[in-house]
């Protein structure tokens, strides 16, 4: 029988936590800070017990909604892949469930738990009363040689790559202040296109950077015209193995000389010297497919407390994307 017992994040030893082998960017104490501070919610750290032994850490955050306590690890709108555990070798993660069903519910006070672990499956809680939803992401191999992972990628990837070096389109490392609102120009014209506007604001842009950067987590990516001109930017965070893309946009008047692309390919080799093996694309979207990925579909498990929590749930998501298209309508010019 597993329990939960909560640690103080000032007090955590993020150093032995960090080297867990399943531990990913997300659940790093950079990536709790900056979610407390976009989000005004409380981080939670605890140790998961074996009969008052340590065989783990679990790693979340509290946010309230309408009034209601919800445990998110992550939650929807975070901009935040997976969370959840850390265990040994031999823990399942099934019964680490359970326990956190308990303690979030008990000692936690919520009435509502999200829950995105990367090697958690759905058949792994059937019988717990969780429900899931499938997601989809997509994964590049950064582990063969550089031919081999240019290769992979689809023809007509290959050629935009090609023509945007030919034309002189260059990438390269961003560390000036400016990068937040130049990344996020970019992105408001991106949703535009779709008569949409951001799911964020350019404030999470410039949290994330600031928490991130110095720790030799994050890349900044922008990709330069023959002239000079910034036209796309991406941002990609990395830890343990894994490379990350958290998100692009670029001028859509300078899309033909393939900048995105550029980017991209740019990305995938920095994070490869640096020791990454893999790139999680973070999310569906056909335009992916093209960098020779493997596709893997995660399911994103929810518990509440009471059962109308998670029609009430689903109801807010669904009024967020119709305010989201809302102000979109209202910004597009007619």
């Amino acid at each position: 029988m597993l329990t939960l017992e909560r640690i103080d994040p000032q007090d955590g030893d993020w150093d032995r936590m960090d080297a867990a082998a399943d531990r990913v960017v997300f659940q790093t104490r950079e990536w709790l800070s900056f979610l407390a501070c976009t989000q005004r919610a409380e981080p939670v750290v605890a140790a998961v017990l074996d009969r008052g032994e340590r065989v783990g850490s679990f790693t979340g955050l509290i946010v309230r909604r309408f009034g209601v306590p919800i445990l998110g690890s992550p939650f929807p709108g975070w901009t935040t892949d997976y969370m959840g555990f850390n265990l040994a070798p031999g823990v399942r993660r099934r019964d680490a469930a359970a326990a956190l069903q308990k303690f979030a519910f008990g000692p936690l006070r919520c009435v509502h738990l999200e829950l995105k672990d990367r090697r958690l499956r759905s058949a792994d809680l059937d019988g717990l009363g969780f429900e899931h939803s499938p997601t989809l992401t997509y994964e590049v191999d950064l582990g063969c040689d550089e031919d081999e992972m240019f290769g992979r990628m689809s023809s007509a990837c290959r050629r935009a790559i090609r023509k945007a070096d030919k034309l002189g389109v260059t990438v390269e490392i961003a560390t000036d202040a400016t990068f937040a609102d130049e990344y996020y120009t970019q992105l408001q014209e991106v949703f535009a296109r779709q008569a949409l506007v951001p799911t964020y604001d350019v404030e999470r842009v410039r949290q994330l950077i600031h928490w991130l950067q110095p720790a030799g987590r994050l890349l900044l990516a922008r990709a330069l015209a023959p002239d000079g001109r910034p036209i796309a930017t991406a941002l990609f965070p990395a830890f343990n193995g894994t490379a990350y893309f958290w998100g692009g946009a670029s001028r859509r008047a300078d899309q033909i000389v393939r900048p995105n692309e550029m980017i991209f390919w740019f990305a995938m080799r920095y994070w490869r010297e640096r020791g990454m093996t893999t790139m999680d694309l973070g999310g569906a979207g056909d335009y992916k497919r093209k960098y020779g990925v493997r596709e893997l579909r995660l399911p994103w498990f929810r518990s509440s407390r009471y059962s109308i929590l998670s029609s009430m749930r689903d109801i807010a998501q669904t009024a967020v994307l119709r305010r989201q298209s809302r102000r979109g309508r209202r910004l597009t010019p007619s």
